[in-house]
């Protein structure tokens, strides 16, 4: 039995739409010869099932066991084949690969004018869409024709192809290096989550300083400004600069509609950079600004000349509910938002195959965190247990963490600190083996450690005493972040006060807007 979960063509075969499944069967029957083919057998069977039983296929007569393993690879590759093929998954860049190949065997033929003529289209429409890998490619492949189909003018053509192929060859090697940058940052960004300390803030500060390519800002296009953006962007998220996140995310999108035919192009860049201003909108507790941008996201993504594919409904159902839940986290409306958790929780078993389990996880906290919003507190436990009981999330090692302190304040609240020793101890030794032990984290876990042996009049002073004591970290640099993924000084407010933490949160979402 194969694990139809992990199973490259299952999941390939699951993921096409009607009109794709029905444009494979057309492409298989160009010719009669495939109308009966093994591979067709092997797609319709897997089309139909549920699920991918290797025995079965064999019992069924469609394959015999030493054949279906190359049987698989051919149907992966043939699928492949069907899906290049299909308008729907046509755009600038595949056009201008398409016009490339079809240049090169036009060479291959010797017949080196057509080559060149249709090269030269291509290169044009390359630059205009600031296409320039595959720009420098079409130079390349010039040059090669050009010393082998000798014109008057190759004197000067000669001199133009190597100017151009230099001037790509250096805006290449410069997006090359911001989008290193970018990445390694972004790396960083989600294995360590935010610095810690001066000492870090220092080292990512020079490794940020001592990595950024120099550059003329005048010679910029749109791809180096983009990487360039996003660079400083992780950058900001990791000092927890959140000004200068809103500021990049900001540039970022707008960068777009300043050229929105490169929304087109780049839908995936386009739909991560709103959801970068929207996340730093929340950081920054702009609510009036985050439901303004994420309206105006929604209305675009929806829109009938917005890009469609599966990738891009994924990252729109992340970034969508994401921040949703994010307005009524600021609000204080988490009744309201409610009816979200089974959208998202549909969401996820859509797209399973497609959702990594770092993105679930947060769905996941942040669905957790409402539940504790609304005071249902075995709700929110049932959720943090989803995270923590996650032996294979390596990354983000900061949510396991606040995962964990939240699931002790929450069998606090629900009553259920028959286990909290046990729990205590457990969390104790997370955080330490992982070198996350903040100060907000230790008053916490010191509080809830001594709960036992406070009497229940005691119960407020010592409320009391903890909220002054973590108030002084609410614009720490670097302990703030705690209270990005819980919001403990209300929770200590609404128990010294007696009332829903619901109710401080809408209190304060007010006092932002006066």
């Amino acid at each position: 039995m194969t694990n139809d979960q992990k199973d490259p063509l299952f999941v390939l075969v699951k993921s096409l739409s009607k009109s794709e499944k029905r444009q494979f069967k057309v492409y298989v029957g160009r010719l009669g010869v495939n109308s009966d083919s093994k591979f067709l057998a092997l797609f319709n069977h897997l089309d139909k099932n549920e699920s991918l039983n290797e025995e079965l296929i064999v019992s069924k007569g469609i394959v015999t066991k030493l054949q279906i393993s190359n049987l698989k690879a051919h149907l992966y590759k043939q699928i492949l084949i069907s899906l290049r093929l299909s308008p729907l998954h046509q755009n600038i860049r595949s056009q201008i690969r398409e016009q490339l190949d079809f240049a090169t065997i036009l060479y291959h033929k010797g017949l080196y004018k057509q080559s060149l003529k249709i090269l030269d289209k291509a290169k044009t429409l390359a630059k205009e869409n600031e296409e320039h890998n595959i720009a420098y490619e079409i130079v390349e492949l010039e040059k090669i024709i050009e010393t082998q189909y000798i014109t008057r003018s190759i004197n000067t053509r000669a001199d133009e192809l190597t100017l151009e192929a230099k001037a790509l060859s250096m805006k290449n090697v410069l997006t090359s290096k911001l989008s290193n940058l970018s990445l390694q940052l972004y790396g960083l960004m989600l294995k360590s989550g935010y610095v810690r300390n001066d000492k870090e803030h220092k080292e990512i500060t020079t490794y940020f300083e001592s990595k950024l390519p120099k550059y003329e800002w005048e010679l910029l296009g749109f791809r180096e400004k983009l990487w360039l953006y996003k660079a400083h962007l992780w950058y900001s998220f990791i000092v927890q600069d959140f000004l200068a996140c809103y500021k990049y995310s900001k540039k970022w999108v707008d960068l777009f509609y300043e050229n929105p035919h490169m929304i087109i192009l780049n839908p995936v860049f386009f739909l991560r950079g709103n959801h970068y201003l929207l996340e730093s909108l929340f950081l920054i507790q702009d609510k009036t600004q985050l439901m303004v941008r994420l309206s105006r996201f929604e209305k675009t993504i929806v829109s009938a000349d917005f890009p469609k594919d599966d990738n891009i409904e994924v990252l729109s159902f992340q970034f969508v509910y994401n921040n949703k839940l994010n307005v009524h986290f600021l609000e204080g409306t988490f009744d309201a938002g409610e009816y979200l958790v089974d959208e998202i929780i549909n969401g996820i078993s859509a797209y399973k195959n497609r959702l990594d389990d770092h993105h679930i996880m947060v769905l996941y906290y942040k669905i957790a965190c409402l539940y504790f919003g609304m005071a249902n507190h075995k709700k929110c436990i049932e959720y943090l247990t989803k995270i923590i009981s996650n032996k294979s999330l390596k990354m983000r090692e900061d949510l396991m963490c606040f995962s964990r302190v939240l699931s002790l304040v929450s069998h606090y609240e629900a009553g259920m600190d028959y286990h909290l020793e046990t729990q205590l101890k457990e969390t104790y030794r997370f955080l330490i083996k992982m070198d996350e032990l903040h100060e907000v984290q230790k008053e916490m876990i010191k509080f809830l450690k001594n709960l036992g042996e406070i009497f229940p009049h005691q119960i407020k002073d010592e409320f009391r005493k903890l909220h002054k004591t973590l108030k002084q970290y609410e614009n720490h640099p670097y302990e703030k972040r705690a209270f990005l993924y819980l919001d403990i000084l209300s929770w200590l407010e609404s128990n010294i006060e007696g009332r829903p933490v619901a109710e401080i949160i809408k209190e304060k979402s007010k006092k932002l807007l006066r």
